[in-house]
């Protein structure tokens, strides 16, 4: 006779963040705790030149909107997707609505709530399980855009939730009409040395 198998306990994100720091790069996803390797010391400078590329592409145009602003957060910036069951990720690049921004915050490392963009660049290192695991985070978050940044390919690809995904390459001007209005970037400049 086969033993019942337990059911698994879920991770709250509290639990999440109280894991101690011991170099593994994880997320939750769904309240599951998924490893990814020993985290990156340093990123490629490829990765690191797209991240602040975009960071000040971002920045500069929430700069000229009126207020109340969004704002911009980079670097593997934490954020809170979901609740029962908890999920929580590291983004690249990431932009907060006026609200979400204006929201008082907790004592949390990490922002609690759903960006309206959310920028994955990716990495030699990503695995597809990774990206994959991240991209239906966001899609069952339901994250207004996510752009998937290729630094080999130079290339964007839009994902909004209800459509298919959009590619623009080097050649084309990405925007991000209606969400963040009048935003337009040369994708050549996104990957700019």
């Amino acid at each position: 006779m086969n033993a019942p198998i337990a059911p698994v306990r879920l991770m709250t994100a509290e639990e999440f963040l109280a894991l101690p720091d011991d170099g593994i790069d994880r997320d939750l996803i769904n309240g599951i705790v998924r490893e990814w390797g020993l985290r990156m010391t340093r990123r490629n400078r490829v990765h690191s030149q797209v991240e602040a590329n975009l960071s000040y592409f971002l920045v500069d145009w929430v700069r000229k909107q009126p207020e109340p602003r969004g704002a911009v957060h980079s670097g593997e910036a934490g954020c809170i997707l979901a609740r029962d069951p908890d999920v929580t990720v590291g983004i690249d690049v990431l932009y907060l609505s006026p609200e979400l921004a204006a929201r008082p915050m907790d004592d949390t490392t990490m922002i609690d709530g759903v960006p309206t963009l959310a920028v994955e660049i990716l990495s030699p290192s990503n695995t597809e399980e990774e990206v994959n695991d991240k991209l239906d985070a966001y899609r069952s978050a339901r994250v207004t855009l996510v752009w998937v940044v290729d630094p080999h390919l130079r290339t964007v690809t839009v994902l909004r939730p209800d459509t298919g995904p959009e590619l623009f390459n080097d050649t084309q001007e990405l925007t991000a009409e209606p969400h963040l209005p009048g935003f337009r970037v040369p994708v050549a400049d996104i990957f700019a040395r």
